[in-house]
């Protein structure tokens, strides 16, 4: 972000919770750390990948226009509980 900033340039780190993908399934007990995860998670939901999409949009667009260098979880607020 630092070095890109005076070319207009913002850059950011999204970082979701767990979220259910094809590629997901194939890890052993997945089905359980999702479970685990949503009822952990503040929001006591899970992640989708509209949501993730939706929050990125949301930074590209102009009212973002100044917020760079940052990491946005996009996790129901996961990463706040232990």
């Amino acid at each position: 972000a630092y070095e890109l900033g005076e070319k207009g340039i913002r850059v950011h780190i999204i970082s979701p919770g767990p979220l259910k993908t094809r590629a997901a399934s194939g890890i052993n007990h997945f089905d359980e750390l999702l479970a685990d995860a949503a009822a952990r998670a503040p929001a006591r939901q899970l992640v989708t990948i509209d949501d993730v999409g939706i929050a990125t949009a949301a930074l590209a667009g102009d009212g973002a226009r100044l917020i760079t260098g940052e990491t946005i979880y996009v996790d129901g607020g996961l990463h706040i509980v232990g």
